[in-house]
């Protein structure tokens, strides 16, 4: 049977809940494209099915931030999936901060050893830094998914070298967060 990947793809095309925005770029452009062609990846692979969360560019998730978060949730929830990866850019004032890192629920877990290899790679095949994996429980879509989660920062948005890199070759992310899954599945 088929393992079920929910992405996730971080924030709404407008408020509420609409992205980052760093280098005349928008986060929720970002991770939208860049889901889209992971999305891809996964339904050529047989051993795959995926699911999401913004199956266009103009779908809109809740009308409020809570609203938003937990469409997101109960939409894998109900389908059922075996793992919810959120796809998201990070910001940082320090324009030269730069790297991949994602945050799970709790480190003992399923999600930690599959967001380690997500991150590893991402940071393979990209060349970023791999800034590691930690623990925040309070994320709403880490703490209300019934599956292991897993919350994505590929790269810094305003960093203009990242942010050129997410949005020249989403292709590149989507490969390595691909690598991730397969390794940590063993599919």
């Amino acid at each position: 049977m088929a393992i079920k990947i929910y992405i996730d793809q971080g924030h709404n095309p407008v408020n509420p809940n609409a992205g980052a925005e760093g280098n005349g770029l928008r986060e929720q452009n970002i991770t939208y494209r860049i889901g889209i062609e992971l999305a891809e990846l996964l339904e050529a692979d047989p051993d795959y099915e995926v699911r999401l969360s913004r199956p266009s560019a103009q779908t809109q998730l809740g009308n409020s931030l809570n609203s938003s978060l937990r469409a997101r949730v109960q939409d894998a929830n109900a389908w059922g999936a075996d793992y919810f990866i959120s796809l998201h850019t990070n910001a940082s004032e320090i324009t030269s901060a730069t790297g991949t890192e994602a945050f799970v629920y709790s480190r003992d877990s399923a999600a930690f050893d599959l967001a380690r290899d997500v991150v590893a790679g991402v940071s393979g095949v990209t060349g970023l830094p791999n800034r590691g994996t930690f623990v925040r429980s309070g994320l709403y879509v880490l703490r209300k998914s019934a599956m292991p989660a897993v919350l994505l920062e590929m790269g810094f948005i305003t960093n203009p070298g990242d942010a050129a890199l997410m949005n020249e070759n989403p292709g590149l992310f989507a490969q390595g967060i691909y690598q991730g899954i397969k390794n940590y599945t063993g599919v």
